[in-house]
Order: structure tokens, then C-alpha cells, then sequence
């Protein structure tokens, strides 16, 4: 088993007219899920225009706990209870950064995934190294590296890279520009 933090990532296409219903149930389940040992953070994402799939990521502190949860009593009442709110579910579970970006083989270009992590650290490593300057200045190298990064991992992982994903999924899930009559597409490799 799994000791690392494992990610349960859910697909869900809303029923015609049942929107504001299923945005009601999938924040009960998020509710839900903070009551088990282990939890470390869900998230909804709503479908893009154009678009009725909505994504719900819940993460656990290792596959145990996540096991623990998925086939509870309450969460196989919830989701009977929501049953007729969509249709064609899809579940998978990651590890590591892939749980940030979507399910296998609808994830970004690596080459995005690295400009929403760097857009999230860059400011946030800014405003901390500006703001603890003076406190930090004493220290020498080795220990100030530690402190930083002992403050900013966490709040990195749990806040800021979820936060800049969800900003930017427009952007990291549009499909490349076609191109127009008379251009020839790239090839692929």
C-alpha cells in the first residue's frame, strides 16, 4: 500500500436542468469527507462552457485512508442520493502532481503544467522572501532555504498550485489553435 498522499479523482456529467442541484450534492460530499481520518482536502471544479462534466479531487494521506472513506456507509448513502443528478461516472486515483492537472489523457502539456506551478510560486516566494527579508538576513544559506520551504510546501500544495489549476483550466485544457486554410498543422511525434 501506498504511504505517500494519494488523490481520488471523480468525473461526473451533470442531468439535463439539475445544475444548481449537483453543485449542492458535490460540496455535501466535500463536507462529508472532512469527517474521515486522513482527509487532507477536496476541491469542485466546474465544467467549462460548453461543457456539463464536473471534476471533484478528494485527497487522503495515504490509500488506506482514502479505502476507508470510499466504501463508507455515508458515502454510499450520499451517492445514492445523488444518483439522478448525473450520469456516467469516472473515478481513477493519482499520486504526486498529476492530481492537480486532471484525469490521464486529458491532462495539459507538461510545458503547462510547469507555467501554472511557476505563476503560483513565483509571486507567493516573492511576497514571503520580501516579507521575512529582515528575519531571514541573519541566517545563512542552508537554514533560511530550510524555512522557506518548510512554510512555502504546504502552502503551496494545499492552496496556491489548487487555486492557480482552477484559474487557469481555460487555459490549460483548450486544444491548440487549428490551423486555417493554406497553413499546414504541425506534425505530431
Amino acid at each position: 500500500m501506498s504511504t505517500s498522499p494519494v488523490t481520488m479523482m471523480v468525473a461526473r456529467r451533470v442531468a439535463e436542468g439539475r445544475y444548481q442541484d449537483m453543485l449542492t450534492w458535490l460540496h455535501e460530499g466535500e463536507l462529508l469527507a472532512t469527517d474521515f481520518p486522513g482527509y487532507l482536502g477536496s476541491g469542485v471544479l466546474a465544467p467549462p462552457p460548453g461543457d456539463n462534466e464536473f471534476q471533484m479531487i478528494f485527497r487522503f494521506s495515504d490509500a488506506i485512508t482514502l479505502g476507508a472513506w470510499e466504501h463508507s456507509a455515508s458515502r454510499k448513502a450520499w451517492l445514492a442520493r445523488g444518483g439522478d443528478l448525473f450520469a456516467g461516472p469516472h473515478e481513477q486515483r493519482v499520486s504526486g502532481i498529476d492530481g492537480w492537472f486532471g484525469a490521464v489523457g486529458r491532462r495539459p502539456p507538461r510545458w503547462k503544467q510547469a507555467v501554472a506551478i511557476w505563476l503560483a510560486f513565483f509571486p507567493v516566494s516573492l511576497l514571503f522572501n520580501f516579507g521575512l527579508a529582515p528575519l531571514l538576513a541573519e541566517l545563512s544559506l542552508l537554514p533560511r532555504v530550510l524555512v522557506s520551504t518548510l512554510a512555502l510546501t504546504p502552502l503551496m500544495v494545499y492552496f496556491f498550485i489548487p487555486l492557480s489549476t482552477h484559474l487557469l483550466a481555460g487555459w490549460l485544457h483548450s486544444a491548440p489553435a487549428k490551423a486555417s486554410a493554406g497553413e499546414t498543422a504541425p506534425a505530431r511525434h
